[in-house]
């Protein structure tokens, strides 16, 4: 517990000092100790050792139950240690040990299923970014967290995108270069019939001249046969 915090308790200590140097009357010292230990001095009190105990700061907050007062609320916080009490459920709790014993447990709760919570998420590739707990006016508990992607994962799904639209990216090239190859063979195969047939028509030109005919299984061999007869 912080007792610097206890400004009224520091106070009646100085009384109390005063007193045993005769400077200020017992009456004093108890005016001076009702007023350390009123209702706002034990809230707070209170509040300090729970700090203490849970290691965070202690938020004194109305928070709504709707999903919309949570998300405000949550999308404030950052990490694991968030704790918010309302005004009347923290008062009760410095004042009933039977209600701090119950809320104090179930705040240890949250605490308590970190460990299994991270684990969870870790086995599906993500990362706490906050969570806490939250009583409300009421009475009723809270539990929040929220979660994204850990940065190993949001690497190994970038690489695999870029590993992704690269073979694609092969894939359309391949496909290109197998299209031109495609068209110059059939160019090759049009210039090649283009050749024989013109190598035809001479042939049958001169041999209609001639009046000879030569044959063969190719224009080639043909026009072999016709050039032997002319030498």
């Amino acid at each position: 517990m912080d007792i610097s915090s206890l400004g009224g308790v520091a106070s009646a200590y100085g009384y109390a000092n005063q007193i045993r140097n005769k400077s200020v009357s017992s009456s004093d010292f108890a005016s001076s100790l009702n007023k350390a230990t009123s209702s706002d001095n034990v809230v707070e009190a209170y509040k300090n050792s729970l700090q203490s105990k849970f290691g965070c700061p202690i938020t004194v907050a109305s928070v709504g139950k709707d999903q919309n007062s949570m998300d405000r609320f949550a999308g404030g916080t950052v990490g694991s240690g968030n704790v918010a009490i309302a005004p009347n459920i923290l008062e009760q709790m410095a004042n009933d040990p039977e209600k701090a014993t119950y809320y104090e447990k179930k705040i240890q709760e949250h605490f308590d299923s970190l460990p299994s919570t991270e684990a969870f998420l870790g086995a599906h590739n993500l990362r706490m970014t906050t969570s806490g707990v939250t009583i409300h006016e009421d009475g009723t508990v809270t539990y929040y967290c929220s979660c994204e992607e850990t940065p190993e994962y949001k690497a190994k799904v970038a690489a695999d995108h870029k590993a992704k639209r690269e073979k694609e990216a092969k894939e359309r090239q391949e496909s290109i270069e197998r299209s031109q190859e495609a068209a110059d063979e059939r160019r090759r195969i049009q210039e090649e019939i283009y050749h024989m047939r013109s190598i035809e028509a001479v042939l049958n030109e001169q041999m209609l001249g001639s009046g000879t005919y030569a044959f063969g299984d190719t224009p080639e061999s043909v026009l072999a046969a016709y050039g032997s007869r002319t030498e």
